[in-house]
């Protein structure tokens, strides 16, 4: 019974779809730090402006407030301030951020 288990379809089909979710986290993983840009310094909350591939919605906006203030959006993106720096790769993990970059003064 157990060999037949193993040799089904349905076997095959699900651990190729966890496979291909498994990996499809591990790549989030690995680049989320390389689309945080230029937030050098050492204070432990920081001001960002989060550039997404679209103009925000309301699921964007409400994502970025449970990290900090969210205090308006530009175009593409998203202006949050005080973020900790620890939850700056987590802002960024989702396919949807193309970068997140310090919110210049004034903006």
């Amino acid at each position: 019974m157990l060999g037949d288990v193993l040799r089904s379809r349905r076997l095959h089909i699900l651990l190729a779809i966890a496979g291909c979710y498994i990996a499809w986290q591990v790549w989030l993983t690995i680049a989320a730090p390389h689309k945080i840009a230029g937030l050098a310094g050492e204070s432990e909350k920081v001001n960002i402006l989060v550039t997404l591939p679209f103009p925000p919605e309301r699921f964007h906006v409400q994502r970025f407030q449970t990290y900090g203030r969210v205090s308006g959006t530009q175009e593409n993106a998203v202006e949050v301030r005080g973020v900790k720096r620890t939850d700056l790769t987590t802002v960024a993990r989702p396919y949807w951020v193309r970068r997140v970059e310090p919110l210049q003064p004034g903006g």
